[in-house]
């Protein structure tokens, strides 16, 4: 079991849960989550309690990326948040969000940027202008890969070697 621990500096909250890690390497972690709070529609996918969230956690990019699927196992998209790169210990893993988000929707033919004006309003241009280049960064290569179809955004589990 790990514990996630997601910091929301533009929010002022911290959201904590546990997770099961299913394959962790240095520097990279794969965790399985259900959704255990209430149904939360967020008008373009739907969380449900007993939604299986599989989360890529990585120390060297500036993302991760939650395959979300519901009870039965079929594919409802992938999540994307735009963060610091994640700290990943034994057993935790905290990552910083960075307000800026991308769903990709589970036949990839919607890419959705979500909270732009958020990620902008956090002043990370002038306060930190490398930490914004590799937010944006992050965020093409993001859409590339789920473009392209690759991993993670290929429909399956992607287990790391």
């Amino acid at each position: 079991m790990m514990t996630i621990t997601l910091l929301k500096p533009g929010k002022n909250t911290v959201v904590t849960y546990d997770a099961e890690c299913v394959q962790a390497a240095p520097g990279f972690a794969l965790v399985r989550a259900e959704w255990n709070r209430p149904r939360a529609d967020l008008g373009y996918i739907v969380f449900e309690p007993g939604d299986v969230f599989f989360e890529y956690f990585y120390a060297w990019r500036w993302y991760n990326v939650f395959e979300v699927r519901a009870a039965s196992g079929v594919l409802k998209g992938w999540y994307c948040n735009v963060t610091r790169p994640a700290v990943i210990e034994h057993n935790a893993i905290i990552s910083e969000d960075l307000e800026l988000d991308l769903f990709v929707s589970a036949d990839r033919e919607q890419l959705i940027r979500l909270d732009e004006d958020e990620f902008e309003a956090r002043g990370i241009a002038q306060n930190d202008p490398a930490a914004y280049a590799a937010a944006l960064a992050a965020l093409g290569e993001l859409e590339y890969l789920a473009r392209m179809a690759q991993p993670p955004f290929d429909g399956g589990i992607t287990l790391r070697s």
